[in-house]
């Protein structure tokens, strides 16, 4: 039971853990049948845990009582959250399934669609599992399509609000005129850009995807791939997905080019080592060897 807890990444490295993932899984299989209440009781005992970090972190605000937990990674482990907290309050973001695989690439892999597919198929997996979550609305939802909101926030954050049981405030639309703290993990890229949801980069990805036959060619296929059902749940029914694409056709729209700032730097070395490494054993070790001089210089 604690080996597991001990990886989860704080005190130790989590690709490093000495132990064997599917042994450790069944040992917990079996001691879970023998709890008076098997499977109840590890629910329990995983919401003791996430609680017990949420209430304390609700602490460090007295004036607060509600938590926000959101990153795209959930979407993956809905069934899960569902049995953990069922009468939470689930807010699910959807945009075209393209324009969220588009910007995958282009954040992440400096462009390089393919790659990008090969590494993560990020819309193959996200689209089935959270309409699947729609579909069967094992908690409360409210399901927000991105293309909406972003054309009349106001109307998008009030129905929110009121999905939550906490009073509107309208002025939650300008962002930008409060304070924030930035820190953490994720994609910098027109963060700041603006103060307020904005259509203006709405279709941009469209432009990105028709400027190259290839990446026309991967969509297609990835779409082809996806259920019918799921994608009219996500809000983008097969009848009119391809609209933003044609339109970026038709209007003969260019992909600005990309400003080169250090988070771009950083993803294009990230890219260049990451194809090096598959393609040649010798870089490979040469890398772990570095890895393992930095465990040793950083070693408490």
């Amino acid at each position: 039971m604690l080996t597991p807890l001990a990886h989860l990444g704080y005190y130790d490295k989590v690709e490093k853990a000495p132990y064997d993932a599917v042994l450790a899984a069944e040992s917990i299989r079996q001691f879970v049948e023998d709890l008076p209440g098997g499977e109840q009781d590890y629910i329990d005992a995983c919401r003791a845990y996430t609680d017990t970090l949420y209430h304390r972190a609700l602490a460090t605000r007295p004036d607060s009582r509600l938590f926000l937990d959101k990153t795209p990674a959930y979407g993956l482990v809905l069934d899960f959250m569902a049995k953990i907290y069922p009468n939470a309050r689930y807010v699910v973001l959807t945009r075209h399934p393209l324009a969220v695989f588009s910007s995958y690439a282009e954040s992440f892999f400096d462009s390089d669609y393919q790659t990008a597919n090969d590494y993560n198929p990020i819309a193959n997996r996200y689209v089935p599992a959270i309409a699947k979550f729609l579909r069967e609305k094992k908690a409360p939802i409210y399901h927000v399509v991105y293309e909406e909101m972003v054309a009349d926030p106001e109307s998008a954050l009030a129905g929110i609000f009121e999905f939550l049981g906490i009073p509107n405030e309208p002025q939650a639309v300008n962002y930008g005129e409060h304070q924030h703290v930035e820190k953490g993990l994720g994609d910098p890229i027109g963060v700041s850009r603006h103060n307020r949801p904005t259509t203006e980069s709405l279709h941009k990805w469209a432009a990105e995807v028709a400027a190259r036959d290839d990446r026309l060619a991967l969509c297609e296929r990835i779409i082809a791939q996806l259920d019918p059902d799921d994608l009219a749940l996500w809000g983008h029914p097969l009848e009119t997905i391809w609209e933003p694409l044609a339109a970026a056709r038709e209007s003969g729209a260019v992909p600005k080019p990309k400003k080169l700032d250090r988070y771009r730097m950083e993803r294009k070395v990230i890219v260049k080592l990451r194809g090096l490494v598959s393609r040649s054993g010798a870089f490979r070790k040469l890398l772990e060897r570095l890895r393992l001089v930095a465990d040793v210089l950083l070693r408490d």
